[in-house]
């Protein structure tokens, strides 16, 4: 029998990375409170999509030398900076871009944090497929990226995770029309090598963010079974 994870699916439109993070972090305390006094049964995990203004946020094991510009241009190109406490190095968030936060017990879904990041990556891989785009995994690189066993290797989605007494937070950032030359001023994720890209660059054409975000709601229902309440 197939186990259904009740759901809440909330869109939070445009938010402030930080304001997205403190909304993810109530969520996770519920959960963990549900978790603790046994009623995880009547508790539901949180799935929230959000974009965010121009913000680079660096991970808790991150180098801050990989951020290649300082304050005052940040404020010229209109960016902040945030030190977060997820896995990963440095990302740039912004307008274009689909955020996807789960906040899911992941002992109720039976996946430890190895399989949890491939299946974001599976929902990812799945989702662009409906678009032509060949996405696939990188070994010893997380994330999903286009052509990724060749010297044109391009990422198209960061995954950056942490997960606290079982409760996931942060997540996902797919590039659907994103302004790319936003990741000129960083190593995306300590990459020095290796390039980025969007669905608008891969199918020369803007997106229909919309679409996409739909489209990345039922693979991510698919893959987690989940059941949106």
């Amino acid at each position: 029998m197939t186990l259904h994870h009740k759901t809440r699916f909330i869109d939070l439109g445009v938010a402030e990375y930080k304001q997205a993070w403190d909304i993810q972090e109530q969520y996770c305390h519920q959960l963990q409170d549900a978790v603790l006094n046994g009623s995880y049964a009547n508790a539901c995990n949180y799935l929230l999509f959000v974009e965010h203004p121009h913000v680079y946020t660096l991970g808790k094991n991150g180098k801050a030398g990989n951020l290649l510009v300082n304050s005052e241009f940040l404020n010229k190109i209109g960016a902040s900076f945030c030190q977060t406490n997820r896995g990963g190095d440095i990302t740039y968030h912004g307008p274009g871009q689909v955020v996807v936060y789960p906040v899911f017990y992941l002992e109720a879904f039976r996946v430890g944090v190895k399989r949890y990041i491939e299946n974001l990556e599976q929902a990812v891989i799945h989702m662009l497929n409906d678009y032509q785009i060949k996405a696939m995994r990188m070994p010893d690189a997380i994330g999903v990226w286009l052509e990724a066993d060749t010297p044109a290797a391009r990422k198209i989605c960061a995954i950056g995770v942490r997960v606290s007494r079982g409760i996931s937070m942060h997540g996902l950032a797919l590039n659907v029309n994103t302004q790319l030359e936003y990741f000129n001023y960083i190593h995306p994720c300590g990459f020095v090598d290796k390039g980025v890209t969007s669905m608008e660059k891969e199918l020369h054409s803007k997106v229909d963010i919309n679409e996409v975000k739909e489209k990345l709601r039922e693979k991510l229902a698919e893959v987690f079974d989940l059941e949106f309440v």
